[in-house]
């Protein structure tokens, strides 16, 4: 996660576990969806910035959260994704734009 966010730009919201690593990708901002269709070391991208987030992150084991489009928490959300050991990433780009460079980077 370390890697990816340095080399695309991304801003670090909080980097408790950097040396995770990315094996596939999601695009969500329904959190039920997301909570039964992420799976475990994926980058999650959305724009949904609540503290579900980082419950619905812990839950399905992923990576990182990447919020598009210069989306971020506040500082409360941050807190409890350091806590909890989630990785929270902002980046001004699109959705698809970011899940265009993470597909790249997959193959």
């Amino acid at each position: 996660v370390s890697e990816f966010a340095k080399k695309e730009g991304m801003k670090i919201l909080c980097m408790p576990d950097g040396t995770r690593e990315i094996k596939g990708g999601y695009t969500g901002d329904l959190l039920s969806w997301v909570m039964g269709r992420a799976k475990a070391d994926d980058a999650w991208v959305t724009i949904m910035s609540n503290g579900n987030v980082v419950a619905v992150a812990a839950l399905t084991d992923v990576s990182c959260v990447i919020f598009a489009e210069g989306v971020e928490p506040d500082s409360t959300v941050i807190e409890t994704a350091t806590q909890k050991g989630i990785n929270l990433l902002s980046c001004e780009r699109d959705a698809f734009s970011i899940c265009r460079t993470l597909a790249e980077c997959l193959i």
